[in-house]
């Protein structure tokens, strides 16, 4: 069995590892820093972590200013909240100025479980997607979220980048290269393409075992980046295929799925179906129970295949 490891647990770790190289990062928290997983580099470095408390418009507004100074800052709060509650001010002062400003929101999608359909961010890519400047990346897993933290130290300019609250099963080794704005092609397939981002990317690859036991071969994607989005990749692909699923612990507006759409209607038009959360908010319950509940399960995954099949010119 694949080791588990929730991505929150890695972005933890690897800003620690970040912080140890660069005297210039900096670390903000909104009073979650136990959750948020900063608290290991407020340990090690408590002169270069702020808890702004529970005032995350300030705290994005501070981490704006510390990136005008020089500084590195990563912002990290609930996704509910650094893409709800502090929307405006990352429009006006990270977005609109293209500054410098990593956001790393935590406990992200439906998984967040029992703290119910308040705390659910399922809307987050969404919001952060629209905005100009921003770039907005879900990991596949820890190893990808530790390649990603690293990454976007060395890139100019403002992120969203999603984490998880729950473990989930690794998928890449350390020998993994992650690329802003490239997906990658985690199973070759010739019958569908199955494009999946954060948590999602997990169940569509247990999906297409299920599928190739029924000898439909599906091709399978991971879209981290959100956007920019690997247009090249999913064209490539269903060029090939002739259909897409797209899986997302999302909105099904807005998200991966909106995404991909809006791409393949001008770049390669094909029968789509979207797994992810139907116009509809969370619910408070057991983070499996609701990944079944709101049909993001392999079998979802698997019945939207053969729908989109039955679609094909």
């Amino acid at each position: 069995m694949p080791e588990e490891i929730a991505t929150r647990v890695a972005y933890g770790e690897a800003l620690l590892e970040l912080g140890r190289g660069n005297q210039n990062v900096v670390v903000l928290d909104a009073d979650l820093s136990g959750s948020t997983k900063t608290n290991l580099f407020a340990k090690e470095f408590p002169e270069r972590f702020f808890n702004m408390g529970v005032a995350e418009q300030n705290m994005m507004a501070a981490a704006a200013g510390l990136a005008h100074a020089g500084k590195l800052p990563f912002a990290s709060t609930f996704a509910i909240f650094a893409a709800g509650r502090a929307w405006e001010v990352v429009r006006q002062s990270i977005a609109y100025s293209a500054t410098n400003v990593k956001i790393f929101a935590s406990h992200g999608g439906v998984t967040v479980g029992p703290d119910g359909g308040s705390h659910q961010a399922i809307e987050d890519l969404a919001l952060m997607r629209t905005l100009p400047n921003m770039i907005v990346i879900v990991p596949a897993d820890a190893v990808e979220m530790k390649k990603v933290v690293q990454a976007m130290a060395q890139i100019q300019g403002p992120c969203y980048v999603r984490a998880g609250r729950i473990k989930f099963p690794v998928i890449f080794d350390d020998s993994y290269q992650f690329r802003v704005g490239k997906g990658v092609r985690l199973r070759k397939g010739k019958d569908i393409t199955l494009a999946a981002c954060g948590i999602m990317v997990h169940q569509a690859l247990a999906a297409a075992e299920w599928l190739a036991s029924e000898r439909i071969f599906a091709e399978v994607l991971n879209l981290s980046t959100i956007k920019p989005l690997d247009e090249d990749l999913l064209r490539d692909s269903v060029a090939k295929t002739g259909c897409l699923v797209t899986c997302e612990e999302h909105l099904v507006n807005g998200g991966l799925g909106g995404a991909c759409a809006e791409a393949l209607g001008e770049l390669h038009p094909a029968p789509l179906e979207r797994i992810g959360v139907r116009d509809t908010f969370g619910v408070s319950g057991d983070a499996t129970e609701l990944l079944e509940y709101f049909g993001l399960m392999p079998a979802d995954i698997v019945a939207a295949a053969h729908r989109v099949i039955d679609r094909k010119p």
